[in-house]
């Protein structure tokens, strides 16, 4: 009650003083915090000092920050909690947390709720919004070990061990709360107890030790504390979802089994579950029809909703046809939505964001046990209260829904379901914002009826109505419920025409759908079976449909690390591009937005155009044929999109590059910057020459340096071909610029030489990556993204995996080669930082390039990048190219690189880190201007990928995923290969034009080297006379921002300043390589004994460099041994070749290993241990 006391009059004190937090008020725990390295913390706080202050309980740490700004509040630990990880889930979490406001009451503080609601800050950081939450749960009664159930459960929908009673009681608790959901590993205690639980998916390491005096360590990795091994009683590690509990006062350990097993049997959760959860299988079908149109109505109701030929055949076709959305090859080139005057669906305008890094993705395929469909429909019960009425909601199995499924939910008829309609209809020529206001009006009355299933729904649509766009609608109703205080008492169902693709149900449902029954859609699988356009039985059709759409959410929910559609719904994951502030915050609210654009009235337009397109209101006849836009493949003609790579602009740059004529080049060029029809960020910009005296021409940067900034994409060999991949290698390393390998391996026999890359790929899937191939890079890359499909892994289809591809990546003959999201060695920041610092010593030579991908926050992502130890950072675009990647990634995941690269270059700047690394991007660069506007956002360094392919001889068939490229680029077929007709000089026209064409460019600027250019936007502005309306609308106002207190000299790379590994005090240059230094040289065999510990990292990986250097993979086993004795570090024998043998008698660490390439290791426990290896 005195804890409970303290928190109400904290939070009281918090409501009335804004810029002040209380870091510790509470008769159990103290808080030692700030923004400190480790060793200062105990100089700063004098208690530490004070060798009488004792605890039986200290919690510890210390990272680097990095998708939030540092500040001390943010520092670790919070009151409750420590967190090492990110709530990938916190907007709908927070959103959610705040709307149950209206529902939770608590017998224990009823008197005082008012005083301490909000229960979240939401300025805070995640991990502080989730003690918030825990705080909150415990103040009002709950235990600690529960609330963390509660908020952190264990995967149990899926699971084939869990007990009925736990799966009962995270059922119940499902119902009310969705889970907090993201890597994490959580510390958390009261005074008295102290536990320990690691998220679903077990992304965070978590080990521990129990010792003879009943002490347990637990760390993130063992051997933080040197505890002799006569002493460790037991080593174990948290598992996924387990929890590990300490009760001081009693002075015990609470095992998962235990400490769930009593709370999942103090109520009967499972009767009550029974007796009030309704399935919708056991919802019975109504004796009435579901209403079909006829063929005449329904085509016109597929023009009034934007349908193409493109949507039927590239997307529903295939979802129903096979179960999976369709897969389709290279960037998209059209314009952005905001600028196209196709009038682009509202989806369009909404771009996934995705995790990197920090937060990574998780891996859909191979961790499907911990991914969970179901959501719920109905009111929310009151959490603070344990009763059987909580859980009175209807379980859905997955939100897409049938039209006959969503009958029977119109038709309930149970206690606690009152379900009403609420039509999104509006007379044409009404104004859309009073559209909205009625529609507010009616679900206020719905309400006040009684329903508690709000059923929104643009069925009716005629001559005189139009409907409300379906995304817009969700989400003002979200909006509207929230500020009212509803949103808890009312599930919003969607029954539209609209959506059809997959990315059109990811925004309906983040922002606010519980389910969604695309009707229109059913409509259209059904014409096609009936027209023998699909042969297939109907029901399958629209389960297979239905089934690929719900696989293509949980893939996007995944890009973020989500692995429940239940905590992916409302959690608002995208970023706006072209929508007004005042949309976004009246009707979007909270929805990251860069870039503003049109209003209601514009998105009104969009409505009349296509309704005038199927109702002509002049009576003339309309035309319902479905119109093919050639929105990913171009088709001819005025109103189709605009694509950048036209047959024109194609044949223009393969004429200039491969006759040598700079006069074509410059026609290319002039058809790609057109003005007339800007596509992209930077077409609405334009170079600022006020005030600017030129310099001659002869005065600039020669091309032949500016070409050594220059780069090819990462293309994997597999992807292209061996002529191909080859023939851009030849060409970048006569120029002294480089080439990319990509993520699939090179064959040996092109290391070391001209045909060899110069960048070496390091992706997750690790094809061919060994010693050898490491050992041979100028620069070795990272990539945690791809631009035109960020958030998933590389996919090489199994039919271009031919045998000399399979040996190239060490893999099998025929069989699909699909990377995984993540790479499994970066959960966090530390372990990318582990990375670099591993390829470093595979190569001390190399420059570590990291790739990301635009976003909003990547900018503090680089900066963690900088402080990892990265030497250039890449920021791609989301309109770079690829192999082989779905269709609603290519469109609709990631962000322009203007965005990233200018975000990433003022936060640098902002954390004086800009000089410590080279920007880099790429993406579309297709001009001289291109280049030029990329440097002056900041970037130092540039890469091209499709057009090289394009003088190449690529035409843009974009059949790279099928092996059929008529030009023998994008194929192993060897007689299409017969067919390639690039050469190196082709490419390195090309190379050579766009520096020529960027030095004119400086000449006219007054700016005489690239390093001078760089973040210059005082050089740049927005054009003053933009083409279109839509055009004209556009705010770039946070690209074009500089800041002016930074020096030039510190916006740019310096190599002074670049990141010192002193790798000189490693174990491998000051021990072993002096120590083995004669038998390097001779090859003879020589074993040596060294004390190791935890600190060693990437021990061996220095000296087995130094072997593949000189002996490749020749050498016999065990030619070379270290005998080791202590704990061994992370990476442990990181990519040691084969005749290196590293033996370890103590404890590891994780990555163990990591890229073995020949080498063997060997670990055992120290003889004088008590416990049993095999048990530990």
């Amino acid at each position: 009650d005195f804890d409970r006391k303290l928190y109400i009059i904290r939070r009281v004190f918090e409501q009335s003083n804004d810029n002040t937090y209380v870091a510790s008020l509470s008769s159990r725990t103290v808080v030692y915090k700030g923004m400190f390295l480790v060793g200062q913390l105990r100089r700063f706080y004098l208690d530490l000092q004070n060798k009488a202050y004792e605890s039986a309980i200290a919690l510890v740490h210390s990272r680097f920050s990095t998708n939030t700004t540092p500040s001390w509040e943010r520092a670790h630990p919070n009151r409750f909690i420590l967190h090492n990880g990110e709530i990938n889930t916190i907007r709908g979490n927070v959103d959610r947390m705040l709307a149950r406001e209206e529902t939770m009451e608590s017998s224990v503080m009823e008197d005082d709720m008012d005083k301490i609601l909000p229960v979240v800050n939401a300025a805070g950081s995640d991990s502080a919004m989730l003690d918030n939450t825990l705080e909150f749960l415990v103040m009002n009664g709950m235990d600690l070990p529960l609330a963390v159930m509660v908020t952190i459960p264990e995967p149990w929908r899926n699971s084939k061990t869990i007990t009925r009673a736990k799966r009962d009681f995270y059922h119940y608790y499902s119902t009310m709360m969705e889970p907090w959901d993201g890597p994490a590993a959580i510390l958390f205690s009261d005074g008295d107890t102290v536990g320990a639980v690691l998220d679903r998916n077990g992304l965070r390491p978590s080990r521990y030790y129990i010792t003879d005096d009943n002490t347990l360590i637990l760390s993130s990795e063992v051997g933080v504390l040197d505890i002799p091994a006569e002493h460790i009683v037991k080593k174990s590690r948290l598992e996924p979802g387990k929890m590990l509990l300490v009760d001081t006062a009693k002075k015990r350990i609470i095992s998962d089994e235990e400490c769930k097993r009593y709370y999942a049997t103090r109520k009967p959760y499972g009767e009550w579950l029974d007796q009030n959860l309704v399935r919708l299988s056991d919802l019975k079908m109504p004796n009435c029809r579901i209403e079909r149109y006829d063929s005449k109505t329904r085509d016109r109701l597929y023009k009034a909703f934007g349908y193409t030929y493109e949507d039927v055949r590239n997307a529903i076709i295939p979802m129903a046809k096979n179960g999976a959305e369709a897969t389709a090859a290279m960037g998209t080139d059209i314009p952005l939505a905001m600028l196209s005057d196709k009038h682009q669906p509202l989806f369009n305008y909404f771009k996934q964001l995705f995790a990197q890094v920090t937060n990574p993705p998780i891996d859909a395929i191979r961790e499907e046990v911990v991914t969970d469909t179901c959501v719920y429909v109905g009111s929310d019960g009151n959490l603070l209260n344990e009763t059987a009425a909580n859980c009175g909601v209807l379980e859905l199995p997955n939100p897409i829904i049938t039209s006959a499924e969503l009958v029977k939910i119109k038709a309930i008829n149970r206690p606690g379901f009152k379900v009403e309609t609420v039509s999104l209809l509006y007379y044409t020529n009404t104004p859309l914002e009073r559209a909205l206001d009625h529609l507010f009006v009616e679900c206020d009355r719905a309400y006040k009826k009684g329903a508690n299933i709000l059923i929104l729904s643009d069925r009716g649509v005629d001559e005189n109505h139009v409907a409300i766009p379906s995304l817009l609608a969700v989400s003002a109703i979200e909006q509207h419920l929230i500020r009212t205080k509803k949103r808890t008492a009312l599930s919003v169902i969607l029954e539209s025409a609209e959506p059809r693709d997959v990315h059109h149900f990811a925004t309906l449902l983040g922002y606010g759908a519980r389910a969604v029954n695309p009707y229109l859609a059913e409509e259209c699988i059904t014409e096609l079976i009936d027209k023998k356009l699909l042969d297939k039985d109907y029901h399958t059709a629209i389960r297979d449909y239905n089934s690929a759409i719900l696989h293509g959410i949980v893939k996007i929910a995944s890009k973020m690390g989500i692995s429940t559609i239940q905590s992916y719904q409302s959690s608002q994951i995208f970023e706006a591009i072209g929508i007004s502030k005042e949309v976004i915050d009246k009707y979007f609210t909270n929805t990251v937005s860069r870039v503003g654009g049109i209003g209601l009235e514009e998105i009104n337009e969009g409505v009349e155009y296509r309704h005038s397109h199927a109702f002509d209101p002049l009576g003339l006849g309309v035309d319902t044929t479905l119109d093919s836009i050639g929105e990913h493949k171009l088709r001819s003609g005025n109103e189709k999109e605009d694509h950048m790579y036209s047959p024109e602009t194609v044949i223009a740059l393969r004429e200039a590059t491969q006759f040598g004529s700079y006069e074509r080049f410059k026609e290319y060029t002039a058809m790609v910057d057109n003005e007339r029809r800007p596509h992209t960020l930077r077409g609405l910009l334009e170079f600022n020459t006020a005030g600017v005296t030129p310099v001659p021409l002869d005065e600039v940067e020669p091309a032949s340096e500016i070409v050594k900034r220059f780069k090819t994409g990462a293309m994997s060999y597999g992807s292209i071909s061996q002529e191909a991949h080859e023939c851009m290698a030849i060409a970048m390393n006569r120029l002294g610029g480089k080439s990319n390998s990509g993520e699939g391996g090179e064959r040996p026999e092109r290391l070391g030489t001209e045909r060899g890359s110069a960048i070496k790929q390091v992706a997750s899937g690790r094809f061919g990556v060994t010693s050898e191939y490491l050992v041979s890079a100028k620069e070795i890359q990272i990539k945690m993204a791809q631009g035109a499909k960020p958030g998933e892994g590389g996919h090489l289809p199994g039919k271009k995996v031919y045998p000399w591809i399979a040996k190239t990546r060490y893999s099998t003959p025929g069989v699909s080669l699909i990377s995984p999201p993540p790479h499994h060695d970066i959960y966090s920041i530390e372990d990318l930082a582990q990375l670099i610092f591993d390829l470093k010593n595979a190569n001390r030579d190399a420059r570590i390039s990291v790739k990301l991908v635009s976003e909003a926050g990547v900018g503090t992502i680089a900066a963690g990048v900088a402080k990892a130890g990265a030497q250039v950072v890449l920021i791609s675009g989301y309109d770079g190219g690829t192999g082989a990647a779905p269709q609603s990634s290519i469109h609709n995941a990631g962000l322009p690189w203007e965005l990233g690269l200018s975000e990433a270059h003022q936060t640098l700047i902002q954390n004086g880190l800009r000089s410590r690394v080279i920007l880099e991007t790429d993406g579309k660069l297709m001009s001289g201007r291109d280049v030029a506007i990329a440097a002056i956002l900041g970037a130092e360094e540039f890469g091209f990928a499709t057009a090289p392919l394009i003088t190449m001889g690529c035409i843009m068939m974009r059949v790279c995923n099928l092996d059929t490229c008529p030009c023998g680029i994008a194929t192993q077929n060897p007689e299409l290969r017969k067919r390639f007709c690039g050469k190196p000089e082709y490419v390195i026209n090309f190379m050579m034009y766009i520096a020529e064409e960027l030095r004119e460019i400086m000449a006219k600027l007054g700016v005489r080297t690239v390093e001078e250019l760089v973040g210059r936007t005082d050089l740049i502005k927005v054009r003053e006379k933009t083409v279109t309306k839509r055009a004209a609308m556009a705010d770039l106002s946070q690209i074009l921002y500089s800041d002016n207190s930074a020096p030039q000299e510190d916006k740019h790379f310096k190599s002074d300043n670049v990141f010192n590994f002193e790798l000189e005090k490693t174990v491998d240059e000051a021990v072993i390589i002096p120590a083995f230094k004669t038998a390097l040289k001779t090859g003879k065999p020589k074993a040596i004994d060294i004390e190791v510990s935890s600190t060693n990292r990437t021990l061996g990986t220095i000296f087995g460099s130094e072997i593949t250097k000189k002996y490749k993979n020749t050498l016999p086993d065990d030619t070379y041994t270290i005998n080791c004795k202590g704990g061994g570090g992370q990476s442990f024998g990181a990519f040691i070749p084969k005749g290196l043998t590293i033996r370890l008698t103590g404890d590891s660490n994780d990555y163990f290993g990591k890229g073995l390439s020949g080498g063997k290791l060997i670990v055992a426990p120290p003889e004088n241990a008590k416990y049993r290896a095999e048990e530990n």
